[in-house]
């Protein structure tokens, strides 16, 4: 098994989702991906079955599934053989393949509508892959698309692994952590950190357009503890706020996953 076989072989992404935390990273990036889907419907002319959607690295299916029980015409691309049977045996309406982001060779070129790009950026460790990743799904990205392409942030990597669980100095020896606090991705790492300049630099050298940046979770991995106390009404309220902050750039840094929606 490779070493992201084995990572998620025993980590439950499902479970993550679903948890309080999982569920607001969950209704926002569903929140933006419906809204882009109208726009795309509207401009196109298109029904939801002939909208075209990819989702590299789907992981299993959190939005594959939904997406395709909704309507749509959805392709769904993992990596990984735990995720991926996983998949294979949820999603009833979807595509599913074997594969990954450098390699996209079975679609053609402007086929897909809309792509979702939520786990491969921050498993890909060094900038040449991530901007093999990014070429491939703008060549099948059709020219009015759009691809939404999610990051974990160095601030969140820095303040809670190196500061808040006692890693710092460690990370500094070990060098994976440079002086300018800046995450970088050993060898048997399987995550990388990102600033929101790197991301403007791969969105400049692939020749990305961004229409918008958004926070999937905000504080809201900060605040586990606090979250998962919270009554029903409270947590409703909560979601909502995180809802409407998640567009302040004033915050993106330090949030946990932040999100490029981009076209060609």
């Amino acid at each position: 098994m490779s070493s992201l076989d084995e990572y998620y072989n025993t980590f439950n992404e499902d479970k993550r989702l679903l948890s309080r935390h999982g569920r607001i990273e969950l209704y926002i990036s569903m929140h933006y991906i419906h809204k882009c889907l109208e726009k795309l419907a509207e401009e196109l002319g298109k029904e939801k079955k002939d909208i075209r959607i990819l989702d590299i690295g789907a992981g299993t299916g959190a939005y594959t599934i939904p997406l395709s029980e909704e309507g749509y015409d959805v392709t769904a691309v993992e990596p990984t053989h735990p995720n991926l049977g996983r998949l294979k045996k949820k999603a009833q309406k979807a595509k599913v393949y074997e594969g990954n982001a450098l390699k996209l060779s079975r679609f053609d070129d402007d086929y897909f509508d809309l792509i979702i790009m939520f786990g491969p950026m921050y498993h890909l460790k060094n900038d040449d892959d991530k901007r093999q990743a990014m070429l491939q799904a703008k060549r099948v990205l059709s020219p009015n698309g759009y691809m939404f392409v999610t990051y974990i942030m160095n601030e969140y990597a820095v303040l809670t692994y190196a500061f808040t669980e006692n890693h710092a100095l460690e990370c500094i020896e070990n060098k994976s952590l440079d002086e300018n606090f800046h995450c970088v991705a050993l060898e048997d790492d399987l995550y990388s950190y990102t600033r929101t300049e790197d991301m403007d630099a791969i969105n400049r050298i692939c020749s990305m357009k961004k229409i918008m940046r958004f926070t999937q979770d905000g504080p809201a991995n900060y605040m586990r503890r606090t979250t998962n106390a919270m009554d029903e009404e409270t947590y409703e309220l909560y979601t909502k706020y995180i809802l409407s902050i998640c567009e302040r750039e004033d915050l993106f840094g330090a949030a946990g996953h932040v999100v490029d929606v981009l076209q060609k």
